[in-house]
């Protein structure tokens, strides 16, 4: 079995959660029993987080050696420079090491299907902010978040769209579906 989750804003992808006070977890959205997450979505990102009953399925999901494409819309404090970008296809030097090479490109305007975020991300007047769709080809520890904070354009927003062909296609926030 294989469910197509969108994962709010502020929860946890996992099913408990012993801190106090509680945060929310995926425990909340009426998945189907026995299904686990094929990998993970920080607290304070969102979009499609795929689960699975299916070990063998859950690895090749997971699997860097399978270099399974993941796309991200993130929002960015600045304005992305060519050089930045040239940056992130290039492959980003990071304390763990570098990155693999990344796609990258700026997206204007903000995608109309695009839900708002609760809480709003805080606006400034005096900064500017862009969209940027990533994909990459790996998955360590907020590795997105510490490309783009390594170019010099700090993540205000980050949405995962598509992990290899499966895709958000109109789920809502909260929302689920079982893929056959």
């Amino acid at each position: 079995m294989l469910v197509l989750f969108n994962k709010p804003f502020g929860v946890l992808c996992q099913f408990t959660d012993r801190s106090t006070p509680p945060r929310h977890t995926l425990a909340e959205f009426g998945l189907p029993p026995g299904v686990y997450p094929a990998g993970r979505l920080d607290h304070d990102s969102e979009g499609l987080l795929l689960l699975t009953d299916d070990g063998v399925l859950a690895h090749r999901i997971t699997d860097p050696r399978h270099k399974l494409p993941k796309t991200y819309l993130i929002q960015v404090e600045g304005s992305p420079s060519d050089a930045a970008l040239r940056s992130l296809r290039a492959g980003v030097a990071l304390n763990d090491g570098m990155t693999r090479p990344a796609e990258a490109r700026i997206i204007e305007p903000t995608p109309a299907w695009l839900w708002p975020r609760d809480p709003p991300v805080r606006f400034r007047k005096t900064v500017p902010d862009a969209w940027i769709e990533l994909v990459i080809r790996e998955g360590r520890n907020r590795q997105v978040r510490r490309m783009t904070a390594a170019v010099g354009l700090p993540t205000l927003r980050l949405v995962r769209t598509r992990i290899g062909g499966y895709a958000l296609d109109g789920l809502a926030p909260g929302q689920w579906r079982l893929v056959k």
